[in-house]
């Protein structure tokens, strides 16, 4: 299928592996800070704000400096976790998992905030007079009702993840079958005289993938929405 080699096929597995674990690690700090966002006020919102979004806009390779000097293994996160718990991000799969999961951490909270945001509390209001705490009102009702909202923010970040290259090259480099993404291979066979062809199928490949996740997300979010909405 595609025509891909055992080497291309060994960067779509490791791209789906690392978008699924970026989204899947992301996802519990999405809700918080979405929630955070859309039902508090409080002194620093707005920058707390702009830090969420703040990968969006500066440039990819800024963000993977920042955690290479971060979580490296000379950097105060990476020599802790690395003295305390063995744990080693940079170089590995696992960073870069970390890295696409920050660049698509903006694209998960949006539409978690919106979706919290557009709730009627009165309903929430109705879950506590008949004796539900707050928590158990934020799972039987909050957050249903905000699973559209999840449910794109979700893929959307597991597209942002799937393509990301710059940061993620920085912070772990591009090592075939460890670290090597759809966009890595992709950007070695450009460098390797007759590697066009092989690129091009890997082009088609990650088009494949991102057009399916937004498809998805668009197609899930509406699911949920009717169900929830008794359509």
């Amino acid at each position: 299928m595609f025509g891909l080699s055992p080497a291309d096929w060994s960067a779509v597995a490791l791209s789906l592996r690392i978008a699924v674990v970026a989204t899947a690690c992301a996802l519990p700090f999405g809700i918080a800070v979405g929630w955070l966002l859309a039902r508090k006020q409080f002194w620093g919102k707005t920058l707390l704000d702009g830090l969420v979004f703040l990968p969006l806009v500066l440039p990819p390779v800024v963000t993977g400096y920042l955690l290479l000097i971060s979580f490296g293994r000379r950097g105060p996160i990476g020599e802790f976790l690395y003295d305390s718990f063995g744990i080693v991000l940079s170089f590995r799969w696992t960073g870069a998992a970390l890295s696409c999961g920050i660049m698509g951490f903006p694209l998960l909270v949006r539409p978690i905030r919106q979706a919290l945001e557009s709730i009627d509390k009165r309903l929430e209001d109705a879950a506590a007079t008949l004796g539900a705490n707050a928590v158990l009102v934020f799972l039987t009702v909050t957050l249903p009702l905000a699973l559209p909202g999840v449910i794109a923010g979700m893929l959307l970040c597991f597209a942002r993840a799937l393509g990301e290259f710059g940061a993620t090259i920085t912070f772990v480099s591009n090592i075939p079958g460890e670290t090597q993404t759809i966009s890595a291979a992709i950007y070695t066979l450009t460098q390797v005289p007759g590697g066009d062809a092989a690129a091009g199928r890997l082009v088609l490949v990650a088009i494949v993938l991102a057009l399916a996740a937004l498809i998805a997300s668009e197609w899930l979010a509406r699911r949920a929405a009717a169900r929830f909405h008794g359509e």
